[in-house]
């Protein structure tokens, strides 16, 4: 604990204490409980700010199911929370995806009419005062003809839009000029079926067109007491809120100290560390073995992503079979991720280790496999296969949603390097922090994989 911290609850202590024996009999008990209660509150806010001015913003969860067929077999999950755009006074409201993997902030254009649109709020550049039309080039544009557009993809969807500038806000107090897409079209997958509005991306500058298109470089250079720092925690329970925080990080999310890796190769723009070596269960796997794989931190991958030529061979090791005193009755119920597994363990450039046991790569539902000897129900790994690109390489694995819920993540936009601690997950909800969580019912109900 700060020692800073510990002064201030000292002080206001021994500002009661003064008052308290200075006052009458009849009220210092009274006076001296209330007061006791401030102090004990700006004690708790200061740890809560950590006495640096963070701005915390709370996640919204939604749970959206994929189906084989009329079955569903397994479900998304995305994370997001609110910004405002435009000044206070005419502010529009809009809920985004934080994801350091895209460098770009869109939202809906009020001129969209596709149904992916029309299931969202949608952005008036028309009734925000401080918006102003570009071109590709940034200039300001009033016609005549037509305005320019781009095309960016996002996963497994693409947006085309045109280019804005506007206020976009964190917090009241948290503001800064930024370029944006207003997209005039947006593909049905993903958007359409998820709750969130927009998608705020959290790359390095260098994967945006251009480094005003990204709202953390902008915060950074408008307030120079800005620490250029955010963090990342992913609650394991639906009743507590995960949280994005920026202008540093939130130690109470944090159950040992931060272990850095430097970002590997930044002109790419994503949050990539150098992984030296893979192990499985002790074991060295060999595809890593050169030295060439990469990690990226990617707060909007639900999975844990193995480069496609890789992922066949660790499905085998990960694997393994339901314990054999298992019941067929109870078959159906069982939860793999209760099933103990081998460690999967990343080794990092700058000494850092992150490892992954069963609880948190595995897919919840066993599966049936049948050969000419037996039958036998198998627990086995959710990975996302990755294929080569220009960009990720041939070797790129993606830390997703997984090890960020084990892991509280840290991104130094400065220094370029990521943290990682082991998380401090709340065992009980903040009854001040208010947070909704869609689709969960039938998650919880149903015995399929969470991806």
């Amino acid at each position: 604990m700060e020692s800073s911290r510990i002064n201030n609850l000292s002080k206001c202590l021994t500002a009661v204490r003064a008052v308290h024996f200075g006052s009458s009999r009849a009220r210092e008990d009274v006076l001296f409980e209330e007061m006791l209660r401030v102090a004990v509150l700006i004690f708790a806010l200061n740890l809560v700010a950590g006495d640096r001015g963070l701005v915390v913003v709370p996640l919204d969860k939604q749970y959206v199911p994929i189906y084989r067929g009329e079955s569903v077999v397994a479900y998304k999950t995305a994370y997001f929370g609110d910004i405002s755009v435009g000044t206070p006074s005419v502010s529009q409201q809009f809920s985004v995806v934080f994801d350091t993997g895209s460098g770009h902030l869109f939202l809906p254009s009020i001129n969209c009419k596709t149904e992916s649109c029309l299931a969202h709020r949608r952005y008036n550049e028309s009734a925000s005062p401080s918006s102003i039309r570009l071109d590709h080039e940034g200039q300001a544009w009033d016609g005549p003809g037509d305005r320019d557009e781009v095309a960016i993809s996002f996963g497994t969807g693409e947006v085309v839009g045109n280019f804005v500038e506007d206020v976009v806000c964190l917090s009241p107090s948290r503001c800064a000029r930024v370029r944006l897409v207003t997209a005039n079209h947006m593909t049905t997958e993903p958007f359409q079926n998820f709750q969130f509005d927009g998608v705020v991306g959290l790359g390095l500058a260098t994967l945006a067109v251009d480094s005003h298109f990204s709202l953390f470089e902008q915060m950074a250079r408008s307030d120079g007491s800005f620490i250029p720092q955010f963090g990342y925690y992913v609650s394991d329970r639906d009743d507590v809120a995960s949280e994005i925080c920026f202008g540093g990080h939130d130690s109470r999310h944090m159950r040992s100290s931060l272990q850095w890796a430097p970002v590997h190769d930044p002109f790419k723009g994503f949050w990539q560390v150098k992984v030296l070596r893979v192990t499985v269960n002790g074991e060295e796997f060999p595809f890593c073995g050169d030295g060439s794989c990469v990690a990226i931190a990617d707060t909007g991958t639900s999975l844990i992503g193995a480069p496609r030529a890789a992922a066949q061979g660790l499905h085998r090791l990960l694997a393994r079979k339901v314990p054999s005193e298992t019941s067929l009755e109870s078959l159906d119920n069982i939860d793999c991720r209760e099933v103990e597994g081998p460690e999967w363990v990343f080794e990092l450039e700058g000494g850092v280790h992150v490892a992954l046991g069963g609880r948190e790569y595995s897919r919840a539902a066993a599966m049936k496999v049948i050969n000419k000897q037996q039958e036998m129900h198998v627990c086995r790994a959710a990975l996302l296969p990755v294929d080569p690109s220009p960009s990720l390489g041939d070797k790129a694995f993606i830390l997703g949603e997984p090890l960020l819920r084990k892991y509280y993540t840290v991104y130094d936009w400065e220094q370029k390097r990521v943290g990682f601690a082991l998380a401090q997950q709340n065992s009980q909800a903040v009854d001040h922090v208010r947070h909704k969580v869609y689709g969960a019912e039938g998650a919880v109900q149903s015995s399929t994989v969470h991806v």
